[in-house]
């Protein structure tokens, strides 16, 4: 498994990271076993980063990911390095209310991860939207306070804009920033990702495959299950569907030229924009499946050339895709899209 370092602050970390929300979340019911049995595999396979949220089905993914390690092998739960983010605020009908990102709020929401997850520190932590109500400088204070006590190794974000990055690295010394980066979403290129470099911030990239979009699986005609965001998601509609997926077909074709599958190709594509940026991005592939994520842990022998590059940039330039990446009431909670 290669290695890459997140920024010069944080920790080294597999080129590869495992996104858990769709174990627990928002894609419809996912089976128990065969999510604990794609961690353990994702850890044999060399895999060290897993990421989660306290509010990830009101912190049944945590719980899940604690089970996990607790069952793995001891040295790979030594090598696991945990990535949580806080601060959404849930009902009980599975409902959102908002972000918390008040000090003492995020001394209370570690407390309960640390719990739900087994672990006696959190290797990454950071607030998953900035809360409008409290300054950056005060929530990721707070989270100094908690890697000086030795409960959290290092800060992170998550959906910022390059003037919030700068402001919460005056602060303290920040690993990374989670966001949303893939070949239909490149939003972060023209001012978050030149600051990331010059802040030397990491980027850990999720919605590599844009929520499976662009995975080469999706169907025209799949029928979502009950509970799946991708049914109110603006790209994933009539349309925008319809234009998203022959971007994919287009895609499809240089994929198999090169012998490889649509989404090898396309997380590729993010990990050769690290190289070719200046920058430590790591793909955060959300794998429910051992079987998905064989194919995503595929993508790592995957060698693209300028030519490859030059050919995919052609047949999905930048802001090619159809549809914003999330509906209008949350894409108001990302400070990355002010």
């Amino acid at each position: 498994m290669r290695t890459r370092t997140l920024g010069t602050t944080g920790p080294r970390v597999s080129a590869l990271g495992l996104g858990c929300m769709g174990m627990s979340a928002l894609y419809g019911e996912a089976d128990r076993g065969e999510s604990i049995a794609t961690v353990h595999a994702a850890l044999d396979a060399g895999v060290t980063l897993l990421d989660t949220g306290d509010f990830y089905a009101m912190g049944h993914n945590e719980m899940l990911i604690g089970e996990a390690l607790r069952s793995a092998p001891a040295a790979a739960r030594e090598q696991a390095l945990t990535s949580v983010k806080f601060g959404a605020l849930r009902d009980p009908d599975g409902g959102w209310s908002g972000y918390d990102g008040r000090p003492a709020a995020v001394r209370n929401f570690a407390a309960y991860s640390l719990q739900r997850l087994g672990v006696d520190h959190i290797d990454v932590y950071r607030i998953a939207r900035i809360d409008p109500d409290v300054p950056i400088e005060e929530t990721v204070g707070a989270i100094a306070e908690l890697v000086q006590a030795g409960h959290v190794r290092h800060i992170g974000l998550s959906e910022v804009g390059a003037d919030t990055l700068r402001r919460a690295a005056a602060v303290a010394p920040i690993s990374d920033l989670q966001i949303e980066y893939s070949l239909v979403s490149r939003g972060i290129e023209e001012e978050i990702l030149p600051a990331a470099v010059e802040l030397g911030i990491g980027v850990t990239a999720y919605g590599v495959l844009s929520r499976g979009l662009i995975s080469g699986h999706f169907a025209p005609d799949r029928q979502l299950a009950p509970g799946d965001f991708r049914g109110m998601s603006p790209r994933f509609q009539g349309e925008n569907l319809r234009h998203n997926l022959s971007l994919v077909e287009a895609l499809r074709k240089i994929a198999e030229q090169k012998g490889v599958s649509v989404a090898q190709i396309a997380i590729a594509w993010v990990l050769a924009q690290g190289e070719g940026r200046g920058a430590d991005i790591v793909p955060l592939v959300g794998a429910r499946t051992r079987e998905r994520l064989a194919e995503a842990l595929g993508a790592l022998d995957v060698v693209l050339s300028a030519e490859d590059l030059a050919a995919i940039e052609a047949a999905v330039p930048a802001g090619a895709a159809a549809g914003e990446r999330y509906p209008a009431a949350q894409m108001a909670h990302l400070d990355s899209e002010r």
